[in-house]
Order: C-alpha cells, then sequence, then structure tokens
C-alpha cells in the first residue's frame, strides 16, 4: 500500500490495482485486511470514487450482505481464488 501525506487518497500497488480489476470483473473472491481488525473475505463489484476516496462495493459471499470497503482503511488485499 501506498499513501500520500497531506491526502485522503490511498492507493496500491500496480500488482493490487490489477488484481483487484481482475476480480471486479470475473466475480473472485478477494481478502482485505484492516488495521486492527479482522480480514474480511468478499466479492468486489465495483471500484469507484466516492467524495474524493476510492471504494469497493462488494458483496459478502455467504451472508450477501452489501458491504463499502474504502480503499484508504486497509492494510492489504489479496486475491483468493
Amino acid at each position: 500500500m501506498v499513501s500520500h501525506p497531506g491526502t485522503r487518497m490511498a492507493q496500491l500497488t500496480h500488482k493490487q490495482y490489477d488484481a483487484l480489476e481482475r476480480a471486479v470483473t470475473q466475480g473472485t473472491r478477494l481478502a482485505f485486511q484492516r488495521s486492527g481488525r479482522r480480514e474480511y473475505v468478499v466479492i468486489p463489484l465495483a471500484l469507484r470514487i466516492e467524495n474524493g476516496r476510492e471504494v469497493v462495493d462488494a458483496r459478502h459471499p455467504t451472508t450477501g450482505h452489501d458491504l463499502k470497503i474504502y480503499i484508504d482503511e486497509i492494510d492489504g488485499v489479496e486475491v483468493l481464488g
């Protein structure tokens, strides 16, 4: 994860963005790690900007609940399948 001081916009590495974009288009599960919190396994639906922040719209694979995951709040992302 790469961040820029003084801004709220965080950046993933090129490899992480590629993996995220591929997961969105293919419906592949992702695991997001957040500092001080547990890991979230989700199916990403879209990557977009909301109020100047990058957000992943996702669905929980078991419950079907819709989730918003803000990129600037995560520590890492991993493709699971």
